[in-house]
């Protein structure tokens, strides 16, 4: 049986070689383009790591709050939820609502922005 690399070993391989080859070997503008290229893979690796379990986090928990059904998508439990949110028939009163938010909210800043001085400090206060 051949086993071909995964996604993220595919990613974290043209990762290494813009960090470790390409960009040592380049300056100016091109330089700069190397580390967003590099930024941009370290994004998608957290994605394949991190998203499938903070979005079935979510999912779990817009459940709860909503009185959903299991079966129903993510997006349309947001939709949901912003829904009940602008008509009033939820507000940061609601039990569980702030606790959902700010979760998602730090799971999301996980991915996109890792050194964020205000996720460090949100995870502290959560620890």
């Amino acid at each position: 049986m051949h086993d071909a690399p995964s996604t993220a070993e595919l990613v974290e391989a043209v990762k290494r070689f813009i960090d470790d080859t390409a960009s040592p070997q380049l300056t100016g503008h091109a330089a700069f383009h190397a580390r967003v290229a590099s930024n941009v893979l370290a994004t998608i690796l957290r994605e394949l790591e991190q998203r499938p379990g903070a979005e079935a986090d979510e999912k779990d928990r817009l459940i709860a709050l909503l009185g959903a059904d299991a079966d129903t998508p993510l997006d349309a439990l947001n939709r949901e939820l912003c829904k009940r949110i602008r008509s009033g028939n939820m507000d940061l009163s609601t039990d569980g609502l702030l606790d959902h938010l700010k979760t998602t909210t730090i799971a999301q800043l996980s991915v996109d922005q890792p050194r964020y001085s205000g996720l460090a400090l949100a995870l502290q206060s959560r620890g």
